[in-house]
């Protein structure tokens, strides 16, 4: 995919949530149904590890806004067994890098929302977020237009942030 071509389309992932939302809304979990899932690319997959794997968010925050999430169903953080909490940080630390490199930005919002009333959007299924942040990418646009500008495609960054994970040493 060009550049040139992604800038014929206006991006409008706010409308589409139905639409593409309804392609996962046959699995009972999010994060389960993308580890048993076979094609990575269309479910946005970029890394997976043992215990858990590293996916692209569908409706970023920002560009690059990735989630690591453990193979295994579990809604409580004190539930993590030592392998796994260590497997996620290790692969958080290692998106990072990535991120550093392909986008250069200038801080990261790291965390983990759990439960409902915590802000998870996916209660039952911990993950942390990974998203790059950009001095002054908090303007008007979303206090007052509410409104998240994300200038580069879904797919350009698939390929460039798989590219650097298969690379990465």
């Amino acid at each position: 995919m060009d550049f040139e071509h992604d800038l014929e389309k206006i991006w409008a992932p706010w409308r589409s949530h139905d639409l593409i939302a309804e392609g996962y809304k046959k699995w009972d979990c999010l994060f389960c149904g993308l580890k048993e899932s076979k094609d990575d690319e269309k479910n946005l997959i970029l890394d997976r590890g043992e215990t858990c794997f590293c996916v692209m968010n569908l409706f970023p925050y920002n560009n690059g806004h990735l989630m690591v999430a453990p193979y295994r169903h579990t809604s409580s953080f004190e539930e993590l067994l030592p392998n796994e909490l260590a497997e996620m940080s290790s692969m958080i630390q290692k998106e990072i890098s990535i991120l550093k490199k392909l986008y250069n930005p200038n801080g990261f919002n790291i965390g983990m929302n759990i439960g409902t009333a915590g802000g998870a959007g996916v209660a039952g299924h911990l993950h942390w977020h990974i998203v790059p942040r950009w001095s002054g990418d908090s303007n008007f646009m979303p206090v007052i237009g509410k409104t998240d500008v994300v200038s580069v495609s879904l797919s350009t960054s698939y390929k460039y942030l798989k590219e650097a994970n298969e690379k990465y040493v």
